[in-house]
């Protein structure tokens, strides 16, 4: 199948080429030579269950492939016992919303560790991932796949390691490969392709082969500070922080994976999502002559 990419939520060239609603964003997706689309649900779920059909049905009229973004208030490892039952409740809203939608995926922050120890605010996350699993199974929402998602700043739960350890706690669980995260929070550290290809072994070494195949993924250039981590999303005109996508497109066709790439740049993440394509595509011709 092959990797799709796609923008989470709108460009600025959506509304500078005319467009005004939601229900137009498919045709606006394909327009642009994508064929996925994260719809963004970061401050609250306040799509209805009908809009979210519609919308559903719109994207598969045009083909493409839908997942959602949990909102970020979210923290599956808070100490306060309220606020992970909370957490749980926006995760099922989440859920309700993605399946309206006819997608299957939802990507959900994995919380901070800021006042307890990274051992502890892991325990905690993993309970409350296991807890939203049971909570998915018992409204029959169990063929939707959470998506823990690596984080970008250095007090934030998310490392490569705590999210493969969270995808673990069920089968269901896909990991959210955020490489601009990863980057941020390392100050450059996935900066060649051995770093790139240690994180495709460390997820096909803890999740194996079929989770690492259908991966998903976040990407974007992100400015960072030497002590915090992530700072601010920047576009692919950034030649200051990076990473760079070629390692990760040449990785992509060499274990054979069919990711979704969402494309995080602020304000040309549909022109990038689509200069990804074609690092990708370049990727797999390579391949293909070299047979």
């Amino acid at each position: 199948m092959g990797a799709i990419f796609g923008p989470a939520g709108n460009s600025e060239s959506f509304s500078a080429m005319g467009y005004r609603k939601t229900i137009q964003v498919p045709e606006y997706i394909v327009k642009m030579g994508l064929d996925a689309y994260e719809y963004q649900c970061g401050r609250g779920v306040r799509i209805q269950q009908e809009a979210a059909q519609e919308f559903g049905q719109k994207a598969r009229e045009f083909g493409v492939r839908l997942s959602l973004h949990a909102p970020y208030y979210i923290s599956l490892s808070s100490l306060e016992e309220e606020k992970r039952s909370a957490s749980i409740e926006y995760i099922l809203q989440s859920a309700r919303a993605t399946d309206a939608m006819g997608a299957q995926r939802v990507v959900v922050h994995s919380g901070s560790c800021a006042k307890i120890s990274r051992e502890d605010a892991l325990a905690l996350a993993k309970d409350t991932l296991k807890r939203a699993c049971e909570a998915l199974d018992a409204e029959n929402l169990s063929h939707i796949h959470l998506c823990p998602e690596t984080m970008g700043k250095v007090n934030q739960l998310g490392t490569l390691e705590e999210v493969l350890q969270l995808c673990k706690v069920d089968e269901r669980l896909i990991p959210c490969i955020d490489f601009g995260h990863l980057n941020a929070r390392t100050f450059g550290g996935l900066n060649s392709f051995e770093a790139v290809k240690a994180v495709f072994d460390a997820v096909e070494d803890a999740l194996g082969r079929e989770r690492l195949q259908s991966f998903h993924a976040h990407f974007s250039k992100i400015e960072y500070t030497q002590n915090g981590g992530e700072k601010r999303h920047l576009t692919f005109a950034d030649t200051v922080y990076g990473p760079q996508f070629e390692p990760v497109a040449e990785m992509i066709v060499r274990k054979n994976c069919s990711p979704t790439i969402i494309c995080e740049s602020a304000g040309t993440q549909a022109e990038d999502a689509a200069a990804m394509k074609r690092i990708y595509t370049d990727a797999l011709q390579r391949k293909e002559t070299a047979r």
